[in-house]
């Protein structure tokens, strides 16, 4: 029970900063409204046309948990390195295993477009019609009031 007091006085300690933080934030913060001048542009001095959007889109929060885990794979991978020599094969086969694990997670996550941030691509892709100069003469034509003639029209050397 005796090597247990350390922590228990470290969390009563953490519990009393925290409580004394806010009670004194509290106590010393300043009791103004907001003005026009405190709510105005900061440095840069340009309004906002349009509110910001109320949310971040998914994507955002799928990349930041791939960050996390890779983070966290780095935080699990320095201690492994320092005793590297020490656990030979084993620990060279347990770090793979868990690297695999972490890869195979990023392979998933991307196949499923965590990171595609563009447009959504479709599965089929759409009909395109290909638009070529006679085309937009004809229509430019067409707009104006008059007719061009068309590629099997007589004179323009494509007749069969």
């Amino acid at each position: 029970m005796d090597s247990y007091l350390p922590i228990f006085v470290l969390l009563v300690l953490g519990v009393l900063f925290a409580g004394l933080s806010f009670v004194a934030s509290g106590m010393l913060a300043p009791r103004k409204h907001p003005t026009a001048a405190k709510l105005a542009p900061y440095e840069c001095g340009i309004v906002p046309d349009v509110d910001p959007p109320q949310r971040f889109p998914v994507r955002f929060y799928l990349v930041a948990m791939i960050f996390i885990i890779f983070d966290i794979e780095i935080v699990f991978l320095y201690p492994w390195a320092v005793i590297f020599r020490q656990l030979r094969t084993f620990g060279l086969v347990e770090v793979l295993v868990f690297a695999g694990a972490v890869f195979i997670s990023f392979l998933y996550l991307v196949s499923n477009g965590a990171l595609d941030w563009g447009p959504v691509r479709r599965l089929m892709p759409a009909v395109r019609t290909r638009t070529t100069a006679s085309t937009v003469r004809r229509v430019a034509a067409r707009a104006a009031g008059s007719e061009l003639p068309g590629p099997d029209a007589p004179g323009t050397g494509r007749a069969a």
